[in-house]
């Protein structure tokens, strides 16, 4: 028997941010693995038009569930879901609802938050910390609680090279942070941002290195760890292999690129791409939940949830990957054939991104307008490259993170349990996983089924085609122009051509004489 899955069974888990990416691959994972869990609390708030119990259909109708739904069709009566919002007064959960959260709930798995690098900070810190201060007080009240699971991010502490499994003190103290953007115009907190941030690349790292710190100044008695997942992509093996939903980070970029759409992307190819597979950071999640909650540790303990020491990846070696899988299946209606210039010279990234993409936009943008069509590919480079400009951080260093509480964590696994809930990257075939996140963005994300791939090679055989022509015809303009200016240059012509000539000639006279 599985230990996990054994004490998990019985229990009441609270699930922030189930609705997202990881949220979801931790409910189905939960549900799948311990199919006895007395209930799966999640925190939902309406939002985008969307009421709760809506958002809650969509999210029970997703795929990832599909293995649970075949041998268990009614797995959602499991799930109970809370009317909440981590940033209003008491969380704006019902005392009704409060009351079942403080006398049933024993783990709580706190994955909600803002993921975008470019959040302003005064939001950022709405969602991330402040929502995480809300979610401790309610935590400390819980008459059952066992373990509480904070969901960082390895980059928390990005402004450091070397990153240890402990908590680093902050530039300020959060307190001091939140009285100083309650009272400050928007306007006036977006021009000091930089300098609050300091080494920070963005709010969203920032944000999460003040609620870790916040986590250990607020968390009481009660017994918490803290995961770090790296670049969070598709999943290695559960529930399937490549299962992805968002477009977020390398999704995105991925899709992109088998579209044709990206053809130059600046980064430092000998770089570690510290990708963690979902799987693999919801696996360490739910045994850091048991380790947490039955051996008890005297101190808060912190998982460094990372690839790069232990199987290293570099971004060059994903640029061989993700095209060749893309030549070899290939995206329904590609903009142009797939191709990757990664450069670490800036340079030659801006030469190429007004070549392959500023250029092509432009003419895309104009042919869209004489047929009567609205123009939209120059609106989606730029908002590409708004994207490419905030993951630059990232794509071009290295970072070294200790691993010590994983492997310690590892180390208390049965040999089931090992096998069940399997987080040694060690056996991460690279080649492998990167193809099928790639698959993975084709059937998961685009909805293309894989039937459609000749049609879809057909699609790129004529894109090549295209291509050979528009190539052809400058070539010919702009050796015509030179021909022009210069007799050595005529005659070089004419020879080329007389030689082509006589070369098809010969090869007609052939083939007419076997037949």
């Amino acid at each position: 028997m599985s230990s996990i899955a054994t004490y998990y069974n019985g229990k009441s888990v609270l699930v922030t941010g189930a609705t997202g990416f990881m949220g979801k691959v931790l409910v189905e994972k939960l549900l799948r693995s311990s199919p006895d869990v007395k209930a799966v609390y999640i925190l939902v708030r309406p939002k985008a038009g969307q009421s709760m119990q809506e958002r809650v259909v969509d999210m029970v109708k997703c795929k990832v569930f599909d293995k649970v739904r075949e041998g268990w069709p009614n797995f959602h009566e499991k799930i109970k879901a809370v009317n909440a919002e981590l940033t209003q007064p008491n969380m704006a959960i019902s005392p009704e609802d409060t009351q079942e959260l403080l006398s049933e709930v024993n783990i709580v798995f706190h994955c909600a938050a803002t993921v975008r690098f470019d959040e302003p900070l005064k939001l950022a810190l709405l969602l991330n910390v402040m929502g995480t201060q809300q979610l401790l007080v309610l935590a400390r009240q819980m008459q059952n609680l066992e373990a509480f699971i904070h969901v960082s991010t390895a980059y928390a502490n990005c402004n450091r090279r070397h990153i240890e499994e402990v908590i680093y003190p902050p530039p300020v103290e959060p307190k001091k942070l939140f009285d100083l953007v309650e009272w400050m115009d928007e306007s006036l907190i977006q021009e000091i941002t930089p300098k609050l941030i300091g080494d920070w690349p963005n709010t969203y790292t920032f944000t999460k290195a003040l609620t870790e710190y916040l986590v250990q100044q607020e968390k009481g008695n009660l017994n918490v760890a803290i995961i770090r997942p790296s670049i969070v992509g598709a999943s290695w093996q559960e529930p399937f292999p490549g299962w992805i939903d968002n477009f977020n980070g390398t999704s995105g970029f991925l899709i992109a690129a088998g579209k044709g759409i990206i053809r130059t992307v600046k980064c430092n190819l000998d770089a570690v791409a510290d990708i963690i597979p979902v799987d693999v950071a919801i696996n360490l999640t739910l045994a850091a939940g048991w380790y947490t909650a039955v051996h008890r540790p005297k101190s808060m303990i912190i998982y460094n949830c990372t690839t790069g020491g232990i199987n290293p990846f570099c971004w060059g070696e994903m640029e061989t990957y993700v095209i060749a899988t893309y030549k070899r299946n290939p995206l329904e209606k590609a903009f142009r054939i797939p191709s990757a210039n990664m450069t670490s010279s800036d340079l030659i990234h801006q030469y190429w991104t007004t070549v392959s993409h500023r250029v092509p936009a432009l003419l895309y943008d104009l042919y869209l307008r004489l047929t009567g069509r609205k123009p939209r590919m120059m609106k989606i480079f730029n908002r590409l490259h708004r994207t490419m400009t905030l993951l630059e951080y990232f794509t071009s260093r290295t970072w070294e993170w200790n691993s010590d509480n994983v492997n310690m964590l590892m180390s208390q696994l049965s040999p089931k349990d090992k096998k069940l809930y399997c987080f040694d990257v060690r056996q991460l075939h690279w080649s492998e996983y990167i193809e099928n996140y790639c698959l993975g963005t084709k059937k998961y994300l685009l909805n293309e089924d894989m039937a459609g791939i000749p049609a879809a090679k057909q699609h790129l055989r004529k894109l090549r085609n295209i291509q050979y022509a528009i190539n052809t015809t400058l070539l010919v303009i702009i050796w015509r122009v030179f021909i022009a200016r210069s007799q050595m240059a005529q005659n070089i012509w004419y020879f080329v051509v007389n030689l082509c000539y006589k070369f098809l000639s010969y090869f007609r006279a052939s083939s007419t004489l076997r037949h």
